[in-house]
């Protein structure tokens, strides 16, 4: 059974979403029949951040808060990440463009390492401070999960997978995406939001019934792309 996720690796709930479906996943008694794909998503797709932009500044002027408010409640996530198990630092955070990022997520899952490559990213952006919009830190980023350092540069710098990003983000559009994370089990059932991990061990328990009913017995039903049977 698949679950797709859409997110974006400077979402901060995103990074506490991962770390609460995961905390379901231990607990289904299917766990290994479950594959995870990590789905391209953009908060900002046109960002061009200034080199040194604090990230309460970017928040700010790209939310239309004061600063003093963008420090507040990036210390409320901070706070929220904490009870998740993760360390975030915003103020070592580099603000920056996430497009290649997300080709390098593409890169890593032709190799089996989707969600290493996710994870390390993540950890990059919110606890280590490492720019993941820069072409070398995502080299090494990818040398660092066993890709060959040549190969990744090569993609990266000839957008190889730019239409695996699209596409990604296409779809997310075409199934009513409006923010993230954004979780798709089976085709079925969707999960919008950081949510309890009881939330996703339900959609995994309900979604995993169904897909072992004997063909007949499942009644009808639609999709999240609006396709019914």
């Amino acid at each position: 059974m698949n679950v797709e996720i859409w997110s974006d690796i400077m979402c901060p709930f995103c990074y506490i979403g991962k770390r609460k479906f995961e905390a379901a996943l231990k607990q289904f008694d299917h766990k290994e029949d479950i594959k995870v794909t990590w789905r391209s998503f953009q908060l900002n797709p046109e960002l061009n951040a200034k080199p040194g932009t604090h990230i309460d500044q970017y928040l700010a002027e790209h939310k239309g808060w004061t600063v003093e408010y963008a420090r507040k409640v990036n210390q409320q996530v901070t706070d929220m990440a904490k009870q998740a198990g993760l360390e975030y630092d915003f103020d070592k955070a580099v603000v920056a463009n996430t497009a290649l990022a997300h080709q390098l997520i593409h890169i890593a899952d032709k190799k089996g390492l989707g969600d290493a490559a996710k994870e390390t990213l993540l950890k990059a952006y919110f606890t280590d401070g490492e720019n993941v919009g820069d072409v070398e830190t995502l080299v090494a980023i990818g040398v660092k999960l066993g890709l060959q350092q040549d190969e990744v540069r090569e993609a990266l710098e000839t957008g190889r997978y730019e239409d695996e990003v699209f596409a990604d983000q296409q779809r997310a559009a075409e199934i009513g995406v409006r923010g993230v994370p954004f979780f798709v089990f089976d085709e079925k059932y969707a999960v919008s939001g950081a949510q309890p991990s009881e939330v996703f061990l339900g959609a995994l328990q309900q979604s995993w019934t169904e897909a072992q009913a004997a063909p007949g017995d499942e009644g009808g039903f639609c999709t999240v792309d609006g396709k019914c049977n």
